[in-house]
Parts: C-alpha cells; sequence; structure tokens
C-alpha cells in the first residue's frame, strides 16, 4: 500500500509519561492544529478504560484497536499523542514515518517513575510485567527505546521546561516541509 505524507502531521511517540499529552495539547494549541491523543480516542471509542479494555479482551486486542485509531486520526495539520507502545507493531512504525513527523520524547527511566508517583491516574494501566512501577518502567523503557529511536526523525531531550519543548518542536514541525529528517 503506498501511503501519502500529510503537511504538519506530527506523531510524539515515547514512553508512558514522557509527556506526549500535555506537550500534545499545549504543542497543536501553539501551532493552531488539532490534537488527538490515541489512548483517549480508544475510550471515547469503547467507552472503557485501558485496563478494562485489557482485562476484557486482553492486549492483542487493545493494540489492534490503538493501531486502527492511529491510522483514523492522521490527518494533515494534527498533532498525535500515541500510546507507549504504539511502537512494538513495525506497521505502525512504517506508516508514522511514512505519514508524518515522528518524535520521539526521550526521558530517562528514573524521570519516567517520579513523574508517575506524582500521577493519580497511574494505576489506569494494567502492568505489563508484575513487577514494581520503577522496575516495569525501566525494564519497558529499555525494550523499547531502540524502537522509539528507529522510527523516530527527530529525538528531543523531554526533560526540560514545557515552553522550551513546545518552540522546539514547533520549529521542527514548521520546518520546510520535507527537510530535517534524521
Amino acid at each position: 500500500m503506498l501511503l501519502q505524507k500529510h503537511p504538519f502531521l506530527t506523531f510524539l511517540i515515547g514512553a508512558r509519561a514522557s509527556g506526549k499529552s500535555t506537550l500534545g495539547h499545549l504543542l497543536a494549541a501553539k501551532l493552531t492544529f488539532v490534537f488527538v491523543d490515541t489512548d483517549q480516542q480508544i475510550r471515547a471509542i469503547s467507552g472503557l478504560e485501558v485496563d478494562e479494555i485489557v482485562a476484557r479482551n486482553g492486549w492483542p486486542a487493545f493494540r489492534a484497536q490503538e493501531s486502527a485509531v492511529l491510522r483514523e486520526c492522521a490527518r494533515p495539520r494534527t498533532v498525535v499523542a500515541t500510546g507507549g507502545g504504539m511502537v512494538l507493531d513495525p506497521r505502525n512504525c512504517e506508516f508514522m514515518r511514512a505519514t508524518g513527523t515522528v518524535v520521539f520524547l526521550d526521558v530517562p527511566a528514573q524521570f519516567l517513575s517520579s513523574r508517575l508517583a506524582a500521577d493519580p491516574r497511574a494505576l489506569q494501566r494494567p502492568s505489563l510485567t508484575g513487577r514494581s512501577p520503577a522496575e516495569e518502567i525501566a525494564q519497558v523503557l529499555a525494550e523499547r527505546e531502540p524502537m522509539y529511536r528507529a522510527a523516530a526523525h527527530h529525538i528531543v531531550n523531554a526533560v526540560r521546561p514545557l515552553p522550551e519543548l513546545v518552540r522546539e518542536i514547533a520549529d521542527i514541525i514548521l520546518q520546510p516541509w520535507g527537510s530535517g529528517s534524521m
């Protein structure tokens, strides 16, 4: 299937708690783009939280729904915050790279752990490993980081103030279209 690159379509990828949703909202507002969070879309469509979907149907069913939502929300002038596991399916990585600009929000495991500890919504996602949150974050990030890096056109150190990150990513997105890939 031949995929079409959409002007200013941006995918934010990274681990859970890397700031994809928070940054995505701010970035879309700055650029007057549409913002889509794939997890929120799944909740809106299914009427269920991620943990409920997984409990009822398993991770493969959730991942299939996640992939479908990714394709549905790919439109020009859109910032898409993906789920942390979006890169597990190589077809999703290929799709994102071919249709938009992919930005990896790089955050070390210790920062992710502290962000999740401070987030009351953190328990809404089922455990992937059965380990403590800190151990799980370190393990999952170690497994997925090579996938995030391979999928990304741009890698951004996301342990910086939000206004700085918004400016940097907006500059990336607004570069003459089609240039600036890694």
